[in-house]
Order: C-alpha cells, then structure tokens, then sequence
C-alpha cells in the first residue's frame, strides 16, 4: 500500500512525464485547478497549525489565511500563517504553509516559510486530507527552523508551563 506521500511524488513525476496536471494541460486550466486545490486544502492547513497553536503556542496564537493572489511575476500563491505575540516582538517570519504556483512552473506546491518545496496534487477533498501529514512536517519544520533562527523563548509551551519537559 503506498502512502499519502508516496503517492503524492508517483503523480508529481507523472505530471512531468505526461505535460499534464492532472487533467489540465493549459496554463489557464492549472490556475483553475490550483484556485480549488486551495480551497480543498484549507480547513487541513488550519488544522494544522490550530493543533500547532494548541501544543505549542498554548492557543495564544492566531492562523490567518491569504487566499489566492498573483505574484509581481504572475504566478499564484495561498498562504496560511500561524501569528504570536512573541513572534511578532521579534520580527520573525510566522510558520506558515504556503501553495504556490510559480509563472515558470509546470505545476504548483506546497512549501513553509523556511522549508522547501513539495508537489501539490489536490483535485478532491480526499486528496487534500491526505496531505495532513505533509503539512504537519511543514509547519514543525518552520517551528524548528525559527527556534533554530531565534530563540525557543518563542514558544510558550517551553517559557509559559512549569510543568513542560527539559
């Protein structure tokens, strides 16, 4: 049986192979595509960083959602960010997980604010759940990388609970 992620790369590899996206071949018909991927996949995203929020921000922090825009290059782009108080004092980048639809790109994917690029192969509610995973390594990955970048005073579950783990 193949996992979500498995099956996530045999259809990013496949669209290479075949010019397509899914079934759209045309630059139009993908930005059509990508405009419904983002709205499958967003209460996943919000999940995603509301279970985030929860464990690691104790609830203090707050999940914002872009929608689509087009980039100055032409491209299309979703972002959804997880804000806290003790991010914003130090001016870092908030997690995020971000789809995107580059002007050059064959297809669009998925991506953090510090972690690289994933394929991005939604075309039903189903597909989007199946990137849960995907997207909880994601925005743990952005969480790690800005600890890494800054501090871990910025998650309150280490500075604001007596009874967090060392």
């Amino acid at each position: 049986m193949r996992t979500p992620m498995n099956e996530a790369l045999i259809r990013h590899f496949r669209d290479l192979r075949d010019g397509n996206h899914g079934r759209a071949v045309s630059r139009e018909d993908k930005e059509r595509v990508f405009v419904t991927a983002v709205e499958l996949l967003d209460p996943v995203a919000r999940t995603t960083l509301e279970e985030l929020n929860a464990d690691l921000l104790l609830g203090t922090g707050e999940v914002v959602a872009s929608g689509v825009t087009r980039s100055k290059e032409g491209g299309l782009n979703a972002m959804w960010s997880l804000t806290w108080p003790e991010q914003r004092a130090c001016h870092a980048q908030p997690i995020a997980v971000v789809a995107h639809y580059g002007a050059g790109f064959h297809h669009p994917h998925l991506r953090g604010n510090t972690v690289g690029d994933w394929p991005m192969n939604i075309f039903d509610t189903a597909d989007a759940q199946a990137q849960i995973d995907t997207l909880r390594v994601i925005a743990a990955g952005d969480a790690h990388n800005l600890v890494f970048q800054e501090s871990y005073r910025l998650m309150p579950a280490i500075t604001q609970r007596a009874d967090a783990p060392s």
